[in-house]
């Protein structure tokens, strides 16, 4: 903006003293952030549908907005909003912010459910440390007769879960507030739950994040509670392990640099058919394991 009246202010000269406010405060992804600051402004569902002509409620909004993301605060917690395959949820401080790659975890989980569907007609599928809910609305939404449990035990992530559910219409998502590697949580479904998908606390000691945003993120949805970052992933493990059916899978968001750990505690577990899948970009990133189709143990499976 030129100065003066912010009612004379035009798209382009809006979206180019944003991406100059964005640019020299350092901002990696400047372009995404102008192009949602935008739409979230000027309450648009695309670039095609913005205005030509900012109004002067929509210039200060932006103006506020760009101030905001400026101070590195998270692009999610100054619209309110992150979105998630095909959702759009809330976001507020103080709950994990949903990444990209966690995108392709539920993909997983959904393409499980719906070969389960297509063998036996319905699914079952429980989220362990659901956060948001972005992972259980998604299964529960695009996996058809698919039903759908969600475990989260802090209190703020589990109210968002709440509140999420009825803004995406997962009204039939069933969310319990436990502690999801207690053997009472859902203990009526033990041995009857056909896909558990989890993205724990997993992060490394010597990982934690650099970048400025990241502080955002509360640690204990963050850290995996050992130095490698396995104990809590481990202990999810066990726990789905009692959880599954005969041959059911489990699904596991984790560090490139836990892979090789987390199969081996998979096969200590009792899984079979052991592997790890990359990411959007190739990194070795979910575990995806099986429970042995015999129900003689191969393991002793304890917290």
């Amino acid at each position: 903006m030129t100065g003066g009246d912010v009612s004379e202010w035009s798209l382009n000269e809006a979206r180019s003293w944003a991406r100059e406010r964005l640019s020299a405060a350092g901002i990696e992804s400047v372009d995404a952030d102008v192009r949602e600051l935008l739409e979230w402004a000027c309450d648009a569902s695309s670039q095609w549908s913005l205005p030509t002509r900012l109004n002067e409620e929509q210039a200060e909004k932006l103006r506020s907005g760009v101030g905001e993301r400026a101070l590195r605060i998270p692009l999610q917690h100054v619209t309110g909003r992150m979105f998630f395959r095909s959702l759009t949820l809330q976001s507020v401080p103080g709950v994990f912010i949903v990444r990209p790659e966690t995108e392709v975890l539920a993909g997983l989980a959904i393409d499980e459910a719906g070969a389960i569907v297509r063998e036996r007609g319905e699914a079952r599928v429980v989220d362990l440390c659901t956060g948001s809910g972005a992972i259980a609305f998604a299964v529960a939404l695009e996996a058809a007769c698919t039903e759908v449990w969600a475990v989260e035990k802090e209190a703020d992530p589990f109210a968002l879960a709440c509140r999420n559910r009825d803004l995406v219409g997962a009204r039939s998502v069933h969310l319990e507030r436990a502690d999801a590697t207690a053997l009472a949580t859902l203990s009526h479904l033990d041995a009857m739950v056909d896909v558990v998908v989890t993205n724990p606390p997993y992060v490394p000691a010597d990982e934690m994040p650099t970048q400025p945003e990241a502080s955002a993120d509360p640690h204990v949805a963050l850290y995996g509670g050992s130095s490698d970052g396995t104990a809590i992933p481990v202990r999810i493990m066990r726990r789905a392990r009692t959880l599954l059916r005969p041959g059911g899978t489990l699904l596991m968001e984790h560090s490139p640099s836990q892979d090789a750990a987390l199969r081996d505690a998979a096969r200590s577990a009792g899984f079979v058919d052991v592997e790890t899948l990359p990411d959007l970009v190739g990194r070795s990133r979910f575990l995806r394991a099986r429970a042995p189709r015999s129900t003689k143990p191969t393991a002793t499976v304890t917290q």
